[in-house]
């Protein structure tokens, strides 16, 4: 097992995983970490970015840049979420291959698998079956990115590779009112719904779908963990391997925040993939394993919010 080679390019370092990437490199001594804003490089420019890895010379580049949301978002802007993801990805992995880059980390999602995929996934899943609608075209500019990073090892002999991260929580969320994911959505409702005293909140769909939630410092931790393999997947599932349903996690947000009103449902709502399960057999075989447990993640989480909350600086677009 090797040390993470420095330096290291983290793209997305201003988002929730990109953060907790830097979090978690702080801790690692002699890593010298890069970072750039989006105002100080566009990441779907093909020259910059290429202007960009010629003076930098990263020798490894964590992919955690994205654009991403919830199902209304993937709903409505479908065209941004295939485009905007496929530029950067094309853009940063040509750019790593070119000028030398000695490991590619591409950070996906576990909505690339099939919305009727067997649960638990298994990697071997991918493509195996048409995908989930409510968020197609975010899954497609991924299996891309996943897929390029694959055939570049393939054809050429570079460490590129891939995690594929299940439902994601933690500090740094984005708690936007439409287009949030399900768990920031319920704590920032149901809290907004304790301090106006109201008798419940209805949550959309049914309430019934399963899911898995990872604390993102853990996935921080799996990122630097792939990234010391001499020898990792092409792609690998980043979870738990526990799910809970929609109802069942409302529920336990409302007892973290203190909300004694009611939790209804709106079944006229979608409910997206009926259960996405990750086996994390192939990741758990090369040594690890994650630490936060949701209630506790929840807890921790819920107080981040408040702070940010508090202070005016909750990240909600």
């Amino acid at each position: 097992m090797n040390r993470i080679q420095s330096p290291v390019f983290i793209a997305g370092h201003g988002g929730m995983v990109g953060s907790a990437v830097c979090r978690r490199l702080a801790k690692e001594p002699n890593v010298r970490v890069i970072t750039r804003t989006r105002q100080d490089l566009d990441l779907c420019d093909e020259a910059q970015v290429n202007r960009f890895f010629e003076e930098e010379k990263p020798a490894t580049v964590i992919f955690a840049a994205a654009k991403v949301g919830g199902i209304l978002a993937n709903k409505m802007y479908p065209v941004e979420f295939l485009t905007d993801n496929l530029r950067q990805e094309l853009a940063t992995i040509h750019a790593s291959y070119q000028h030398g880059v000695k490991r590619f980390l591409f950070l996906g999602s576990t909505c690339i698998y099939p919305r009727m995929a067997k649960q638990p996934i298994l990697e071997s899943e991918l493509l195996a079956s048409p995908l989930e609608p409510t968020n197609e075209a975010y899954a497609l500019a991924k299996i891309a990115g996943l897929k390029l990073c694959q055939y570049f090892r393939q054809q050429y002999g570079v460490l590129f590779h891939s995690a594929m991260p299940t439902n994601l929580y933690g500090p740094g969320d984005n708690y936007h009112p439409d287009h949030s994911h399900v768990l920031p959505g319920l704590i920032r409702r149901i809290h907004e719904a304790k301090l106006a005293g109201d008798a419940s909140v209805t949550i959309w769909g049914t309430g019934t779908p399963l899911r898995e939630f990872l604390h993102v410092d853990d996935l921080a931790d799996a990122i630097l963990h792939l990234c010391e393999l001499d020898n990792p997947p092409d792609w690998v599932n980043v979870g738990t391997s526990l799910d809970h349903s929609i109802l069942t996690l409302a529920t336990l947000v409302a007892k973290t925040i203190g909300f004694t009103g009611a939790i209804l449902t709106d079944p006229t709502r979608p409910d997206g993939t009926p259960r996405k399960l990750t086996d994390t057999t192939l990741l758990r075989s090369t040594g690890w394993a994650p630490k936060i447990e949701l209630e506790q993640g929840i807890r921790d989480t819920y107080q981040c919010f408040l702070r940010e909350f508090d202070s005016g600086h909750l990240r909600s677009k």
